[in-house]
């Protein structure tokens, strides 16, 4: 284990789609989908544990999440949790951390007094979503780990592709040109097209052209540094002006202040986009961002009615292609339903077609404007 090896765990997110297992005060990050045990956020940072020393970890999130986060990994120091006082998406999150590391190295380095400029101030950083699953865990350990490697001695952007196994419209999508000859499956990137519709999903699956943009980036602290300062120039700014701030006493409040002056960008419009130099390398080790009840229905086993039945139990008549999750304890009888998603927590009870789940941020909206609040 690499101690220049740093992780960046974005987790601020509300997972609407997910509702009403995922609330306003309990997200599906925190929480144990497959009654494994463990949730999702828990799960991602023990994969990257045989990678990074635990104190390298750091894990953005909004500040009403601060609590929970030491409460499910509380190996965790409460420095290491990176508060947001507002969503600005995932450029901004990213910068917040990227200073942190650079104080910490300095620290760490006894180059207190270099400027923040210097080349010596330099880590490899892996920057991942809380709520992905990984079905092969080994096989994410070694990709990472030659991710890592590679840019540690480059200076370059990497991304994680996935090899795509449907005509997913869900998904950003990242076009390969030439292969390395220096590492296996690593490519320079052509193009980066956001969730195309249905018909250009199914070009770029039949191209073989295209990997599913996994949302996981590595890259070195001086290399990322330099392109925000390139593409995000005001971004850039708000964090250079917290250069001695952030990792003292003063950091809560000079974020307090300065975070929602943050432009709203994620990092992919923001700089993976523009910069010149960025690879990605194809991976395969079962991955889904877990994003909807379609993709939890997709990975989760099924009965001969192609019912997938979560945390509860359930009766199905003349019923199939159904998602059911009710709170542990509870029984679904369905009849005659198909290809709809059940789920009911904590007051609330969703029956949606599942073709049509899309609409489920709408009506979570909804919901929280005529009952104000009362069930978001």
């Amino acid at each position: 284990m690499d101690s220049k090896n740093y992780c960046v765990i974005m987790a601020g997110g509300i997972g609407s789609r997910f509702w009403p297992f995922s609330r306003n005060n309990m997200p599906k990050q925190f929480l144990d989908f497959f009654g494994t045990g463990r949730s999702l956020i828990q799960m991602t940072v023990d994969r990257f544990r045989p990678l990074v020393p635990v104190e390298n970890i750091l894990i953005v999130t909004n500040v009403l999440y601060k609590d929970l986060i030491l409460k499910q990994i509380p190996d965790l120091q409460p420095a290491q949790v990176l508060c947001e006082p507002a969503r600005r998406n995932t450029a901004p999150c990213i910068a917040y951390a990227v200073a942190r590391i650079k104080q910490m190295v300095r620290e760490r380095t006894g180059l207190a007094g270099l400027d923040a400029d210097d080349d010596r101030l330099n880590a490899n950083i892996v920057v991942a979503p809380s709520d992905h699953l990984i079905m092969q865990e080994q096989k994410f350990v070694d990709v990472i780990r030659c991710g890592l490697d590679f840019v540690s001695g480059n200076d370059t952007l990497l991304t994680l592709g996935m090899k795509p196994t449907r005509p997913e419209t869900g998904y950003g999508y990242i076009q390969k040109a030439a292969r390395l000859e220096s590492v296996t499956d690593m490519y320079r990137v052509k193009t980066f097209t956001e969730k195309p519709n249905i018909d250009l999903a199914k070009v770029f699956l039949e191209s073989g052209e295209f990997l599913w943009n996994s949302g996981i980036f590595l890259w070195n602290l001086r290399t990322i540094r330099r392109e925000m300062r390139t593409h995000l120039p005001e971004l850039a700014k708000i964090f250079s002006a917290g250069d001695g701030i952030v990792g003292t006493e003063k950091e809560e409040a000079f974020i307090r202040e300065m975070f929602p002056k943050c432009p709203n960008i994620s990092i992919d419009y923001g700089v993976m986009e523009k910069a010149e130099s960025v690879h990605v390398l194809e991976a395969d080790f079962g991955w889904s961002d877990l994003g909807t009840w379609g993709s939890l229905y997709d990975l989760s086993p099924k009965d001969e009615q192609r019912n997938a039945t979560l945390k509860c139990e359930a009766m199905y008549y003349e019923s199939e292609g159904n998602v059911v999750a009710l709170q542990e304890g509870h029984l679904a009888v369905l009849r005659g339903l198909r290809d709809m998603i059940v789920v009911e927590s904590d007051g609330v009870l969703l029956i949606c077609p599942r073709a049509e789940e899309q609409q489920i941020r709408q009506i979570v909206m909804d919901a929280e404007g005529r009952f104000e609040g009362r069930y978001n």
